[in-house]
């Protein structure tokens, strides 16, 4: 275990890392927003910086008005999203995630507790201290998972990087920036300018 994965795990009051499964996840009574990444329970980063709040204010409502009388549906976080491998039931899965947006274009993956399965499209919006978990941990169960689509926004570099599921294997896009307009494969029709999303605040 690095330093990195030593600082983003909670100490107390979880003792069995990677034992954890979604049935405890539900009987925790914490303050702390906290995912379970195969089993291990990390904290989410403190309150996200303003500029990611602008990223994911423009871009999910980019999205939800995109999609508003479609098949798929545009959620953004806190909002569960569980990833089982081979059981649905609570005890099995070992995987909880809170993607900062998603878009979910199956309806049979959706109750009232969030999203069991993948999504189609999943935006993760880097804060300093997240940046290990994002690129490391939630590339791997993403991709195992099956997302389709994986879309990295880096607030700070203005930045986007977009993987694509092919053959259970994400390929990466070129690295997008300011002047760039991005599109989803999953998505069909949904365009992002990215001069809208890093707008005059960010130069």
């Amino acid at each position: 275990m690095d330093k990195e994965d030593i600082k983003n795990q909670i100490k107390e009051p979880f003792t069995e890392y990677g034992r954890y499964t979604y049935a405890d996840y539900l009987s925790w009574q914490i303050d702390e927003m906290v995912e379970l990444i195969k089993g291990k329970v990390f904290k989410q980063a403190a309150a996200p910086r303003v500029n990611h709040q602008r990223v994911s204010a423009k871009v999910f409502t980019k999205l939800y008005n995109f999609l508003e009388g479609k098949h798929c549906e545009a959620f953004s976080a806190p909002f569960d999203v569980r990833l089982p491998l081979k059981s649905k039931k609570h005890e099995d899965i070992n995987t909880v995630v809170q993607p900062d947006i998603c878009v979910v274009c199956d309806p049979e993956k959706i109750d009232e507790l969030g999203c069991v399965g993948a999504p189609d499209l999943v935006v993760e919006i880097l804060s300093p201290g997240n940046n290990s978990k994002e690129l490391h941990n939630k590339f791997e169960v993403y991709e195992e998972s099956g997302v389709k689509e994986y879309w990295i926004i880096h607030p700070a570099e203005c930045t986007v990087m977009i993987y694509t599921l092919v053959e259970g294997k994400f390929i990466a896009s070129r690295l997008f920036t300011i002047g760039d307009i991005v599109y989803s494969e999953v998505v069909k029709g949904f365009i992002l300018d990215l001069d809208e999303v890093f707008g005059p605040e960010f130069r």
